[in-house]
C-alpha cells in the first residue's frame, strides 16, 4: 500500500515549507527513516526522513517550492506497485509560454499618416504611435519620422531590485510586526556592578562558560520566584508554565532565531554551557531541530559582544518577556562613598502589561540584580 509523504507541521505557527533539496530521486529505494528531502521553515532547517519502506514515486513538489503544511509532496510504493492516480495528474505543470516571445499588434497613431511617413517608419524601425504629427491637422510626415529616428532614445532608469526574503526573515518580520503592534510592551532598564559575574565565570573557566551561560542559570532560577514573568498570553488570558525554558536569541542567516534550554532552572552551570554551545553550533550550520527552537518560555538576547552598551528588544509571543543585555564596560561610580572604576552592564526588561505590571517586573529585575552580584549563591 502507498504511503504518502506530506510536509510536516514541525512548529505551532508553521503554514508552509520550502523545499531545499530531494536527497533521493524518483525510483530510488528507500528504507524507513533514511532522509528524504531537506526543507526550511521560518526557524529552521530539516531533513524529513521516510515514514515507510519502499520505491520513491509520485513526486509532486519540486526544489523551491512552498508547500502547505499536510499536503502530499510525494509517495512510497511497493517495487512495481503505481502511485494513486492523483499523484500523476497534481505534479506542477511546466508553465505555457515561460520565454516565448508574444507579438502584440501595433497601436495605430492618432491623427493622420503620411504614405511617406508609413513608409519611412517601416524602414528606420519607429513606432508611429509615439511621433508627434507637425502636418496640417496633426499629420505625422516623413520630417517627424526621421527627427524621431534620430532623437536619443529616452533613459531607462534600471529596474530596481528586490531582495527575496527567506522564510526566516519573512515570518520574523511579520511576528516581531504583530508584537509590536499587539503586545503592550513597556520597559525598565537596570544598571548593575559585575564585577561578581566577571568573577565567577574566571572561576569556573572562561573558555568553557560565557557570561550568556551565566545569566542563563541566574534568570532561570530567578524566575522561580515570579512565575508570572514566565507565563505566556493565550490570547484569553494568562498561562503559568511548570517549567522554565529559557530561549537564547541567536543570530542565523538572514534572521534571528531562539535556540531553548530547557528546565534551564534545574540544569547546572556546565551542562547550560556545554547546551548552548551545541545549540550555536547548529544554528550557525542551519541545522536546528524542532525541539531546539520550541516551547521557550522566556527570551535573553545577548548584544555586548557586539559592543552595544544597552538595547530594547521586542517580546516573542507567547512569552511575557525579554531581556536585553549589553556589555560591560568599566565605568567611574561611587565606591564607598568615593569615584571609582566598576564594570557595569545594561539590562532593559522589556514585558508584556497583560501578563504583568510594573511592580512585578521591577521586583524581578531587583532579584535579579541580586543575583548577579552573588551569582554563587544562586549557582549552588
Amino acid at each position: 500500500m502507498a504511503i504518502s509523504v506530506v510536509m510536516p507541521a514541525l512548529e505551532l505557527a508553521q503554514e508552509t515549507g520550502k523545499i531545499l533539496s530531494w536527497i533521493k530521486k524518483e525510483g530510488d529505494s528507500i528504507t524507513k527513516g533514511e532522509p528524504l528531502l531537506e526543507i526550511e521553515t521560518d526557524k529552521i532547517t530539516f531533513e524529513v526522513e521516510a515514514p515507510g519502506d519502499g520505491v520513491l514515486a509520485g513526486v509532486r513538489s519540486n526544489v523551491g517550492d512552498d508547500v502547505p503544511v499536510g499536503q502530499t509532496i510525494a509517495w512510497i510504493v511497493a517495487p512495481g506497485e503505481r502511485p494513486p492516480a492523483e499523484a500523476l495528474t497534481a505534479a506542477p505543470a511546466a508553465r505555457a509560454n515561460v520565454g516565448q516571445a508574444i507579438s502584440l499588434p501595433t497601436p495605430e497613431p492618432s491623427g493622420r499618416v503620411s504614405p511617406k511617413a508609413k513608409r519611412l517608419a517601416k524602414e528606420l524601425g519607429v513606432d508611429l504611435s509615439k511621433v508627434h504629427g507637425t502636418g496640417p491637422g496633426g499629420t505625422i510626415t516623413g520630417e517627424d519620422v526621421e527627427a524621431a529616428a534620430k532623437a536619443p532614445a529616452p533613459a531607462q532608469a534600471a529596474p530596481a531590485e528586490t531582495p527575496t526574503l527567506s522564510a526566516i526573515a519573512r515570518l520574523m518580520a511579520e511576528r516581531t510586526t504583530q508584537s509590536w503592534t499587539t503586545a503592550p510592551h513597556f520597559f525598565l532598564v537596570r544598571e548593575v556592578d559585575a564585577g561578581a559575574l566577571v568573577e565567577a565565570r574566571e572561576k569556573l573557566g572562561k573558555a568553557a562558560i560565557t557570561h550568556t551561560d551565566l545569566l542563563v542559570a541566574l534568570v532561570a532560577r530567578v524566575l522561580a520566584k515570579h512565575p508570572k514573568m514566565n507565563a505566556s498570553w493565550t490570547g484569553h488570558g494568562i498561562q503559568l508554565n511548570p517549567q522554565v525554558n529559557i530561549s537564547i536569541a541567536m543570530a542565523v542567516k538572514d534572521g534571528v532565531v531562539g535556540a531553548v534550554i530547557p528546565n534551564a532552572g534545574a540544569t547546572p552551570i556546565n551542562d547550560i554551557a556545554a547546551q548552548r554551545k551545541e545549540l550555536t553550533e547548529r544554528a550557525r550550520s542551519g541545522h536546528l531541530r524542532p525541539p531546539d527552537v520550541t516551547g521557550g518560555t522566556f527570551t535573553i538576547s545577548n548584544l555586548g559582544m557586539y559592543g552595544i552598551d544597552a538595547f530594547s528588544a521586542i517580546i516573542t509571543p507567547p512569552q511575557a518577556a525579554v531581556l536585553a543585555v549589553g556589555r560591560i564596560a568599566d565605568r567611574v561610580v561611587p565606591v564607598d562613598g568615593k569615584p571609582g572604576i566598576r564594570p557595569i552592564l545594561t539590562m532593559t526588561l522589556s514585558s508584556d502589561h497583560r501578563v504583568v505590571d510594573g511592580a512585578q517586573a521591577a521586583l524581578f529585575l531587583n532579584d535579579l540584580a541580586e543575583a548577579m552580584r552573588e551569582p554563587q549563591k544562586w549557582l549552588g
